[in-house]
């Protein structure tokens, strides 16, 4: 944390002057062609890349999911420290308005969150912040809250958000949209838990693994945004797996496809633009019978 802050707030040492890290010339074709032919370079700039793909579905006239995705950075003598903002937000389905909720629910948390770090991205700020990301996103979820309540009364979302700074993920999640960690050996390693009804059930032993899978009331939640007095998110921080990806999706991804099938989407694609695709195809392959949004996001160097 203290790192991140120092970074926030710049770096006051005195710059190197240029001259001094200048020194051009020519490159030989054995060092171009060395270059030309790494597969594996090395990069001193730590960094974030991101993809994200969406469907109605085959099954729905109206897409009632919504999702944002900002990836940034600033680097230079001070050092350097990826940001990223990624929310999904399903509206609920048979709930008037599903599709205002879910979008009410990205733009007011991005809002809030980007008002919070705009002085010490776009300015020289030396003091720190005398919020912890934790508490920020918290604040955001609630005035969300506020806004469904206030613009579509009686509707309500499901919001998964991860905020990033450097190697540091800090999410807040209500509902059962899901965020996930992907290794590259295969491993699937769901990172939030699921606010349902099935969910619940599972977890208390009444029901098996296997039929939850098949249980027929399995989109009934007990906690979503916009919904009721009490507001509970879950909310809490982890670092970034290196390697390995973060995804956050809807159910409508998650409900039709296979750990197998998630790893192998991710795995083989050439970019993560291509990954994301791939899973909506295979999401409406394997019938479509809801939304689809997905999210993945990748650290390197």
């Amino acid at each position: 944390m203290d790192k991140i802050f120092r970074w926030l707030s710049g770096n006051k040492q005195k710059p190197t002057p240029a001259h001094e890290l200048t020194n051009t010339a020519p490159l030989s074709e054995q060092q171009i062609q060395a270059i030309v032919t790494n597969q594996n370079p090395r990069f001193d700039l730590q960094q974030l890349i991101s993809g994200c793909g969406q469907s109605v579905g085959k099954q729905r006239e109206l897409n009632e999911d919504s999702l944002l995705a900002i990836t940034a950075m600033m680097a230079g003598n001070a050092g350097n420290l990826p940001f990223g903002l990624y929310i999904i937000a399903d509206g609920m389905g048979g709930h008037q308005f599903g599709e205002v909720a879910s979008n009410a629910a990205i733009r007011t948390v991005a809002g809030y969150v980007l008002r919070k770090f705009h002085p010490y991205l776009f300015h020289i700020k030396a003091d720190a912040m005398d919020e912890s990301f934790q508490e920020i996103m918290q604040a955001a979820v609630s005035e969300a809250q506020r806004a469904i309540q206030r613009e579509a009364p009686g509707s309500g979302t499901t919001l998964t958000a991860a905020l990033v700074l450097g190697q540091q993920i800090t999410v807040a999640h209500i509902g059962d949209s899901r965020a996930y960690f992907i290794y590259p050996d295969g491993r699937v390693e769901p990172i939030t838990r699921d606010h349902s009804l099935v969910k619940r059930l599972e977890e208390l032993g009444h029901i098996t693994p296997d039929e939850a899978a098949n249980y027929p009331h399995r989109n009934v939640l007990y906690r979503a945004l916009g919904q009721g007095e009490i507001l509970d998110p879950d909310i809490f921080t982890v670092g970034f797996p290196q390697p390995g990806h973060l995804m956050l999706c809807s159910d409508g991804l998650w409900g039709v496809l296979t750990e197998q099938d998630l790893t192998r989407a991710v795995n083989e694609a050439p970019t993560l633009q291509r990954a994301c695709q791939n899973l909506v195809n295979a999401a409406n392959a394997a019938g479509g019978p809801d939304n689809i949004s997905v999210i993945l996001v990748q650290l390197i160097g």
